[in-house]
């Protein structure tokens, strides 16, 4: 039974990229068991056999940059235009989630011609965008994982894949501090597979050396399957949870579900921040307090076999919040949320059934939460250093 809820997670992602989740249920259980066979990549993952690294001193190994214009630049409708490229005091380190749907390999080939770049570019307008009111947007492309990385044969190959992508951003990363930021704060931000490298990122590269005091916060949501628990906190000395709105240095996570969904389940509990509040507990934030949603621009791709040729989806506005669209409650480490069923936020087959996973919403039901709190949180960062 658990092998099949951890399945039925991993069809919510699906679901949230691709518009297909299959509800819960062992019928449905063993019609994803051939889904996947069907589709995942033949033989073992080798590393051998993938694209090369992608050097990151060239701008093409990049998704978004100041100096280039992305979709990571757009502005929901009626929302003040962004400071001028590269001005901010504050730099965010975004990395995406699965854009690499395909069974064809088991991390994408880096072929900018593809619906997997497509997918990446939903990711920058959709996600990486709210946080360019405060900040200047680093964002690298990577050799993604598969999404059917995560239901590999074993848990050893899935985490096999995962690091191997993980070296990437890695490297990107130490890049990025090196030749981009200038010694300036930052912000690491990310969704899904993306925040599964930051979980590492963080651990490894932030929490044990001197950069830590220049992180004014991680966002790092929707990791699902690999939570962020009390106990991997307990093996950190210095980054924490976010306890308040203004907290700096510390970490955001939430998965969202609909009202009258399944909560997440997972092997181990997971930090659930209410993004209306920014308080860790589970009280019932009023739909008063939510800043606003922004119903996603443009289409993800699903193409899991076959050519992974682009479809020429354009990324160019984003529409209007919707202030007040919903409540918000975390309850057992999952965040509740008004049903979307009929609404503007409501996105293929996204209700998932019973299941009402709504992955691929975290960022857009709270795009305006997120983008307002990462603005508090700079200011509160660079008032307490102003002071020092």
């Amino acid at each position: 039974m658990k092998a099949l809820k951890i399945g039925l997670i991993v069809v919510a992602i699906i679901a949230v990229v691709g518009g297909v989740l299959f509800a819960t249920g062992l019928g449905q259980g063993l019609m994803f068991r051939a889904f996947m066979a069907w589709n995942q990549p033949a033989g073992d993952f080798d590393p051998a056999a993938a694209a090369p690294a992608p050097d990151y001193a060239d701008e093409s190994n990049w998704a978004a940059l100041p100096s280039i214009e992305d979709p990571s630049d757009l502005v929901p409708a009626g929302v003040a235009p962004i400071p001028a490229a590269g001005s901010a005091p504050v730099d965010v380190f975004f990395i995406h989630p699965t854009g690499y749907l395909n069974g064809a390999n088991w991390t994408s080939p880096m072929n900018p011609d593809t619906a997997t770049e497509e997918n990446t570019r939903w990711m920058l307008a959709n996600q990486a965008s709210a946080f360019n009111g405060c900040c200047n947007v680093y964002a690298p492309r990577y050799r993604e994982a598969t999404i059917f990385a995560y239901m590999a044969r074993t848990p050893e190959e899935r985490d096999e894949i995962l690091g191997f992508a993980y070296e990437d951003v890695l490297r990107a990363f130490r890049h990025f501090i090196a030749e981009y930021n200038d010694g300036r704060p930052f912000i690491i931000a990310s969704h899904s597979q993306g925040s599964h490298h930051a979980q590492r990122l963080l651990a490894e590269e932030i929490d044990p050396t001197p950069l830590h005091t220049r992180m004014v916060a991680a966002y790092t949501i929707g990791s699902v399957l690999i939570p962020y628990s009390r106990a991997w906190f307990a093996g950190l000395a210095r980054v924490k949870p976010c306890e308040s709105a203004t907290e700096t240095g510390c970490v955001v996570h939430w998965d969202t579900v609909g009202d009258g969904g399944d909560a997440v389940e997972r092997d181990a509990d997971s930090l659930c921040t209410n993004p209306l509040t920014w308080r860790v507990d589970e009280e019932l934030a009023a739909a008063e307090l939510h800043h606003g949603a922004v119903p996603p621009a443009g289409v993800y791709t699903a193409k899991f076999r076959g050519d992974d040729a682009a479809l020429g989806t354009q990324f160019t506005a984003l529409a209007a919040p919707l202030p007040g669209h919903t409540w918000a409650q975390c309850r057992g480490g999952t965040l509740f949320v008004a049903d979307q069923t009929g609404t503007p936020m409501f996105v293929g087959s996204m209700s998932g059934g019973s299941g009402r996973n709504y992955h691929g919403l975290d960022y857009p039901l709270f795009y305006m939460d997120i983008r307002d709190n990462a603005a508090a949180r700079v200011a509160s960062y660079l008032s307490a250093r102003a002071g020092q």
